[in-house]
């Protein structure tokens, strides 16, 4: 009887685990050779984002930002997305930091390529 009781209590008074906003795809995909120039990268995350509180950053093969303006949420809060300036061919860094909906920050980086 008293385990039954001490199952109970637990079932019901654990806190929910709350998730954090993982990188869930990119497009341009990661690790990708494209044959034209995007003019956003778009990243969707498992879970709504703060853009307030995030950030997208973009760079060439010398580090130079080829962002063209802020990072924003496209009408779904968990893709957020970037504008760029004109891609050579070459290859990119997207680095990118979150802030989700529920204040746990994830981070992370990856590369693409444009084709020559």
């Amino acid at each position: 009887m008293n385990r039954i009781l001490v199952a109970i209590f637990i079932i019901f008074t654990a806190s929910p685990a709350f998730a954090h906003a993982f990188l869930l795809s990119a497009i341009p995909r990661v690790g990708s050779v494209i044959p034209t120039a995007p003019t956003e990268v778009v990243l969707t995350f498992t879970q709504g984002i703060e853009p307030d509180f995030s950030k997208i950053e973009v760079q060439d093969a010398t580090g130079a930002s080829v962002t063209a303006g802020p990072p924003h949420t496209e009408g779904d809060p968990a893709i957020f997305a970037v504008p760029l300036k004109k891609l050579s061919p070459g290859a990119y860094k997207v680095i990118w930091q979150v802030t989700s909906v529920d204040t746990h920050k994830t981070q992370g980086k990856f590369t693409f390529s444009v084709a020559q």
